[in-house]
């Protein structure tokens, strides 16, 4: 049987994805790549942290009766999978594997398709959050302006490469 997310663990799940985000773009940054690679990574570690705050604003506002718990769960493992979730997207490693991943990386051009992986993956987790928000106007807009900035950086990178 397949229980349903609530709002709140949604956005939970989103909070996690971008501080994945935002790691990756710091540590990339700090890598010798040319300075146009290094400047759009540190702004791109900037805006995901932006969108972090985005869905915390979106969390506190989430109704309790979209908070509660769509399932027993005593021992808190919704959170525990939420994460599990988060960490299986592109940019989940700690930060000592994501510095072995970027280290092992032949030149910035890997590190920018890395990149776009992350931003392709975002994009579709956040249509999927869409989707599943239908009742409430205000984060459907709020999702819709994070699905928007997630394909400019999409573009920014596929700019970038070509």
């Amino acid at each position: 049987m397949i229980f349903p997310f609530n709002a709140g663990e949604v956005f939970k799940l989103a909070l996690h994805l971008e501080d994945n985000g935002f790691r990756f773009y710091e540590a990339a940054a700090a890598k010798p790549f040319p300075p146009e690679i290094t400047d759009l990574f540190k702004r791109l570690a900037l805006e995901e942290k932006g969108h972090k705050s985005v869905f915390t604003q979106l969390l506190k506002k989430v109704p309790a009766a979209a908070a509660a718990a769509t399932v027993w769960d005593p021992d808190n493992e919704l959170d525990q999978y939420l994460k599990m979730m988060a960490d299986q997207h592109v940019f989940s490693q700690a930060p000592s594997q994501l510095d072995q991943k970027l280290a092992g990386l032949a030149d910035f051009r890997e590190a920018v398709k890395l990149a776009m992986s992350f931003e392709k993956d975002s994009i579709v987790f956040f249509l999927e959050i869409l989707a599943l928000s239908e009742d409430n106007e205000e984060s459907r807009a709020e999702i819709k302006k994070l699905v928007d900035e997630e394909r400019k950086h999409l573009q920014r990178l596929t700019k970038l490469l070509k």
